[in-house]
């Protein structure tokens, strides 16, 4: 949201701001701003400020809510979280193999997260976004993950989408990229 204000206002006020100083200024308001301002599909690195844009496959998610709220600051304070995993690289991610250090914690702390985990596990390799609460799963085509969705538990709520390596906004902005 921050993002799309931010590039909105840029264009609605006339400010002209390049996609670099926006960048700049979003990482101010979060670390994940400068990624959805980028507009790429990108590896990012640091604070999300260095960026190597990627090509990856457009495939579907279903993305579920298991309906609690997870803190990132809480999930980031807990004594056993991984703090020493080593650094992924690009092509390790690119090849499936990376884990996310905060999935135990989150799955100890919120057993609702856990149960939903489980759930899509059945259908497929499912993965938790960041700190969660969210989890999403890929499919290769839109009625695989319709599929899933229609078995969904009345407990959870969950949709579908699809993964873009550009996004819509740079095109109707028309962003620079100085």
């Amino acid at each position: 949201d921050a993002a799309t204000t931010l590039v909105a206002l840029n264009h609605l006020w006339g400010l002209e701001l390049g996609k670099h100083q926006l960048m700049e200024i979003g990482g101010s308001l979060g670390a994940d701003v400068p990624i959805f301002i980028h507009g790429q599909a990108a590896w990012a690195e640091g604070v999300g400020d260095k960026m190597t844009d990627i090509e990856l496959p457009e495939p579907w998610f279903l993305v579920l809510n298991p309906a609690c709220h997870v803190s990132t600051a809480e999930i980031f304070g807990q004594p056993d979280l991984t703090r020493n995993s080593p650094r992924i690289k690009i092509r390790a991610f690119l090849e499936g193999n990376s884990q996310n250090d905060c999935l135990a914690v989150v799955r100890r702390r919120h057993p609702e997260v856990a149960q939903a985990m489980d759930w899509l596990d059945q259908y497929a390799d499912a993965r938790l976004t960041g700190t969660g609460a969210c989890l999403f799963a890929e499919f290769a085509e839109r009625r695989e993950a319709d599929e899933v969705l229609d078995r969904l538990p009345g407990d959870l709520t969950g949709f579908v989408t699809r993964g873009l390596n550009r996004s819509p906004l740079l095109d109707q902005f028309q962003l620079e990229t100085s």
